[in-house]
Order: structure tokens, then C-alpha cells, then sequence
């Protein structure tokens, strides 16, 4: 058996299959059974009781973690030159529009979040194709489009994410990392949860919430028991 093999199944013992824990007992864990030498990411899955394939149902968000999500995220502003002040000055890695679109248009994509002004979204629609399927293009849900860009950019660097439901009806999140307190983990999942259940879609019937998972990087997953969600 490999290393990486004996150090995975020592841990996958610590975890009781088949038992919903709860959030602070699977925080505890999760933290507890991350195998890797890197500073893995802290992940929570969350398969809800909507089919995204209908509009109405499609759930989409976004929430500021109170402990932020431990990842440095490089911000890329593309505002017009009356705003470029204000995001550097809010700690914007990029700045730029003309010039950075050409990059982007070049392969560049070392960021993580663009931050836009409404103004300029009609010359961000060329680039769809390559922003989009990475999820990169700037939206007014997300907060990324807006003319309080210095706030957005503040609320990015704090630690606020965007999430939205895959096809499978199953929302992926990396709320944490492996070297946060236990008690960090729990409150991070406990705002991602809180604001998912505010967003259930009143047409969505049935359960809501089917499962919660917590994992790390190469990790095991733990299940973490429904009510953590009410």
C-alpha cells in the first residue's frame, strides 16, 4: 500500500460511516483528517430537492464568510479611468479595461474575480466565451458588477463568495482551510448554510436540504446532519 494510501485510510477510520454528524463534530474532523502537506481547501457540498433545468428553481448567491476563506483571491478591475483610483486604493491586484481585455483576449487569466463598472459590460460581452465557462464573468447577483467598486472589491478580499447549483442540483463551495479552528469551519458552513436556505425557491417542493458533506482536499467526506441547515 502507498504512503499517501496508509495516511488516507488511517483517517477514513476516524470517520463513522453511514452517520450524520453534526456541524461541530464534522468541523472537528475535517480538520482532523486532512492528509495533504499543503494547506488544503476546506469544501462543503450540498445536493438540494430542485431541478435546476427550470428557471424559478436555479439557485444562485453569494455570502461573506465571517472568517473569510483563507485563499488569497487576485482581483482584476475593469472600470472606466474615473474608477481606477478607488480600486486601487481598495487593494484591486489589476487594473485596467482597454488594456486588460486585449490581455484576456491574449490568454491572460491570472485572477480569480473581476470586478466591473455597468458601463463598461458592453465591451466584457466578447469575451463570454472565455470568461464565462470559467465563471468569471462579472454579474450584478454576484455583486461583481456595480459602481461601488471599492466596496466590491473589499467584500471580495474579505472573503465573500459567489455559489450556484450545478445541473446535478448540487451546490460546491470552499469555505475554509485546513489550518482554520474547528470552530471557524462551523461558523463559515453555518453562513453558507443560512443564506442557501434563504434562497429556496418557493417553487421548489419536497426536501430542500438532501444532504451536507464537508471534505478537504484528497480528504475524506463527512456527512454532517440536515438540521444544520434550520
Amino acid at each position: 500500500m502507498s504512503k499517501k494510501g496508509k495516511k488516507y485510510s488511517a483517517v477514513v477510520d476516524q470517520i463513522e460511516q453511514n452517520k450524520a454528524y453534526t456541524l461541530a463534530e464534522a468541523a472537528e474532523l475535517v480538520v482532523k483528517t486532512s492528509t495533504t502537506k499543503f494547506d488544503a481547501s476546506v469544501d462543503i457540498d450540498v445536493r438540494l430537492g430542485v431541478d435546476p433545468r427550470h428557471a424559478d428553481q436555479m439557485v444562485r448567491g453569494t455570502v461573506s464568510l465571517p472568517h473569510g476563506t483563507g485563499k488569497s483571491v487576485r482581483v482584476l478591475a475593469l472600470v472606466n479611468p474615473a474608477k481606477q483610483e478607488d480600486a486601487v486604493n481598495a487593494g484591486a491586484d489589476f487594473v485596467g479595461l482597454d488594456d486588460k481585455i486585449a490581455e484576456i483576449e491574449g490568454g491572460w487569466l491570472d485572477f480569480d474575480v473581476i470586478v466591473a463598472t455597468p458601463d463598461v459590460m458592453g465591451k466584457l460581452g466578447k469575451l463570454g466565451r472565455v470568461l464565462g465557462p470559467r465563471g468569471l464573468m462579472p454579474n450584478p447577483k454576484s455583486g461583481t458588477v456595480t459602481m461601488e467598486v471599492g466596496n466590491a472589491i473589499r467584500e471580495v478580499k474579505a472573503g465573500k463568495i459567489d455559489f450556484r447549483v450545478d445541473k446535478y442540483g448540487i451546490l460546491h463551495a470552499a469555505i475554509a482551510k485546513a489550518s482554520f479552528d474547528a470552530q471557524n469551519v462551523k461558523e463559515n458552513a453555518e453562513a453558507f448554510l443560512q443564506t442557501v436556505v434563504k434562497l429556496k425557491p418557493s417553487s421548489a417542493k419536497g426536501i430542500y436540504i438532501k444532504s451536507i458533506y464537508l471534505s478537504t482536499t484528497m480528504g475524506p467526506s463527512i456527512q454532517v446532519d440536515r438540521s444544520a441547515a434550520q
